[in-house]
């Protein structure tokens, strides 16, 4: 079987799901197909303007954003030709409980974007005479309650799963959500922004896939965001070990967490153009081509460095880093970069709003300096020319430098 994911900005529209159509025709359904789908065009970011919004005790503008995301995905619905109401029943009103915390309620709302996604997929592969079956991944995932960043319970989960997909009476191809999951006693959950590739993943390791496809905007895997550096190069093939290391340093091709379950059981990994179908697109594999001989830029944004110095002029980085990192871990944090001396520490980290309760707690133990509107430049495959112009115009905060990889931490424009 085959494990096929379709991004935000595949299903952004009604020709975006003709076109998953077409894909999913082209595809070999004898042995079964997977179909994991993320919620439609920015629905994410609109519910969680709604989340924010209820959460301030601002009803109106929260209910007026949901009015829009509702009618978004019903002139969706009519263009493909569906009857709202008849053939899928969406969501009537926003399952916030003002008595519970921002984060759980945060999961609640926010989940049902990939609920309605899948939903008129599904719906609409069956009524162009496809075999599908639609699955509600938050009653087969089984997650604990970390909201926002769930933790996956991978032996309840993989029984769940496998135990559907392997009926007698599965059709050819099921259509589900990324990125959700589901508690012991039915909340829904959330892995994290991007957690559909690692969905995918989950699920191709869960079930033996052959491969995992992730249908993106772009042609592949490129050495720079295109949004960034106007001259690109496709990378055809890396392998996982070169994968991570992108990953981790922020490229968002892929999800972090995506590679572990495909390198367990050696299941490559391709990224293809959706626009494009039948093109080669890139191979995330054990057996690359070898390493990647080209510079890789990855640029990633909104960041802050903390800066924490011993109050006593103690050694920081003998007697206290256990304790930094202890609270970083309990804050949630993502750190990108770390950089250390006798009597400093600095860590670059993901804005989130998390970081000024991280802060408060390190004052009560350091000395802590701080800037913002930040940005991390990683260059993997660096020269000094290549390093030269990447620092020419830009105001350097803290820079890193191995032989191979550059990391710059940068003022925002």
């Amino acid at each position: 079987m085959k494990v096929y994911k379709f991004g935000g900005a595949s299903v952004k529209d009604a020709n975006g799901v003709r076109n998953v159509e077409q894909i999913v025709r082209q595809a070999d359904l004898q042995d079964g197909l997977m179909v994991v789908v993320s919620a439609m065009g920015k629905t994410t970011n609109a519910l969680e303007r709604v989340v924010e919004f209820l959460d301030a005790g601002k009803e109106e503008q929260a209910l007026a954003q949901w009015v829009d995301i509702i009618d978004f995905h019903v002139a969706i619905m009519k263009e493909l030709g569906l009857q709202p109401g008849t053939d899928i029943r969406l969501q009537g009103e926003i399952p916030f409980d003002p008595t519970l915390p921002f984060d759980e309620n945060y999961d609640q709302v926010v989940s049902l974007g990939e609920i309605m996604s899948t939903q008129i997929v599904a719906v609409y592969l069956l009524k162009q005479g496809l075999s599908v079956e639609w699955w509600n991944m938050p009653k087969l995932l089984r997650t604990d309650e970390t909201w926002r960043e769930a933790k996956v319970e991978d032996e309840i989960s993989r029984n769940t799963i496998r135990a559907g997909w392997e009926r007698s009476d599965r059709p050819n191809i099921v259509v589900t959500q990324g990125f959700i999951g589901g508690t012991a006693d039915g909340k829904r959950t959330t892995l994290g922004r991007e957690g559909s590739d690692y969905t995918a993943a989950l699920l191709g390791n869960y079930l033996d896939a052959e491969s995992v496809t992730i249908w993106k905007d772009v042609p592949g895997i490129l050495n720079a965001d295109p949004r960034i550096e106007p001259d690109t190069i496709l990378i055809p093939s890396l392998r996982y070990q070169d994968a991570v290391e992108l990953s981790y340093s922020g490229a968002q091709i892929i999800h972090p967490k995506t590679i572990r379950p495909l390198e367990n059981k050696r299941i490559p990994l391709y990224v293809k153009p959706f626009g494009n179908p039948t093109a080669d697109g890139s191979c995330i594999c054990a057996d690359g081509i070898g390493p990647i001989d080209v510079p890789v830029y990855i640029w990633r944004k909104n960041q802050i460095l903390i800066t924490m110095r011993a109050k006593d002029f103690a050694f920081v980085l003998e007697e206290s880093l256990s304790e930094i990192f202890d609270i970083i871990h309990r804050n949630r944090l993502k750190v990108s970069l770390i950089q250390s001396s006798a009597v400093t520490i600095s860590v670059c980290v993901d804005n989130t709003r998390f970081v000024p309760a991280a802060i408060e707690a390190l004052q009560t133990h350091f000395n802590v300096t701080y800037n913002d509107h930040l940005s991390l430049l990683t260059i993997r495959g660096t020269t000094p020319e290549i390093l030269e112009r990447a620092k020419a115009g830009r105001t350097i905060m803290l820079s890193q430098t191995t032989r191979r990889t550059a990391r710059l931490v940068v003022k925002e424009p």
